[in-house]
């Protein structure tokens, strides 16, 4: 079979940059907004266009996994127009280059298009209905892609972390070196996900898409295995550390109120992955004692 062609929007950031690394050999062009600014409607047809016919005429599969948007959930609660231009007008250009190109699309999606209010793992077809502006957003972006044209699928993730940028492992570790006690809220439950797994799971999802049987189901969840909280996720990440977890003290989310409110339950089910042929992340922590093998001497 012949080998892929990755254009990736956002390839520098956190996903981006593990995507990039983890990508097979072939054309990889993963591009950060100073070289491709998805808002820019001229810079997006011309990266695809250009992207399109160089695996051509490599004899290349070709597809785009859209890594770039507008994360700063709470910033977006005050940015709102900000935040529609990259995570919504973005991915509805990019999927029309896509389409008029007949280039397979992933976009990569969000827990937050969930209100927070389910009480077992969300699945793709569940009602979506967000509270937050980065929510809302994320949402318009997902619509306009499966209502391009194009072959496009969305991948919903959630509570990704990882070596580059700003998420919350990072604070952890430096709040564990600045202070001798935290609290962290402990009644708002999620999935972890290292965004080196999440990456590894596009790949394969990519060489699915751009072959003979790919997924019927437009919409699939894929996160870390299992759930938990995000106190009993800074605990772990203080046990990595070889620092005492009880240093760590659960709060309530009244007791530490946020510009967008956060969900109370955001775990997505995994079965549409698993239905779809593709390999399951592994539990989230492990996945996390992983990251740290990995990366604990750049943290």
């Amino acid at each position: 079979m012949q080998g892929l062609a990755l254009l990736i929007p956002g390839g520098t950031g956190q996903l981006g940059s593990d995507l990039a690394a983890a990508a097979p050999d072939g054309l990889v062009r993963a591009m950060g907004s100073a070289e491709l600014d998805i808002t820019d409607v001229g810079a997006v047809l011309g990266a695809v266009t250009g992207f399109a016919e160089l695996a051509r005429e490599e004899r290349l599969r070709p597809v785009v996994i859209n890594a770039a948007a507008f994360t700063a959930v709470d910033d977006a609660e005050d940015a709102e127009d900000m935040a529609f231009t990259v995570n919504s007008d973005g991915p509805r250009v990019l999927a029309a280059a896509c389409s008029s190109h007949r280039l397979p699309l992933v976009q990569v999606s969000t827990d937050y298009v969930f209100d927070g209010e389910a009480r077992s793992p969300y699945r793709p077809d569940d009602v979506a209905r967000p509270t937050t502006a980065y929510g809302r957003t994320k949402l318009v972006g997902e619509d306009a892609v499966l209502r391009s044209g194009a072959r496009a699928w969305v991948v919903r993730t959630s509570w990704v972390y990882g070596a580059v940028g700003s998420n919350f492992v990072k604070t952890m570790v430096q709040l564990e070196r600045d202070r001798d006690e935290l609290s962290v809220v402990d009644d708002q439950r999620g999935a972890p996900t290292w965004s080196a797994d999440l990456a590894a799971g596009l790949l394969e999802l990519a060489d699915r898409v751009t072959g003979e049987n790919p997924p019927t189901e437009r919409v699939l969840h894929c996160s870390g295995a299992g759930e938990t909280t995000w106190c009993r996720f800074a605990k772990a990440i203080f046990e990595e550390l070889g620092a005492d977890p009880d240093r760590v003290h659960a709060c309530t989310t009244e007791e530490f109120p946020r510009p967008a409110p956060r969900p109370a339950y955001s775990v997505l089910s995994g079965d549409s992955w698993r239905k779809a042929g593709l390999t399951p992340l592994r539990p989230w922590r492990e996945a996390l004692s992983a990251f740290f093998a990995r990366h604990r001497g750049e943290l």
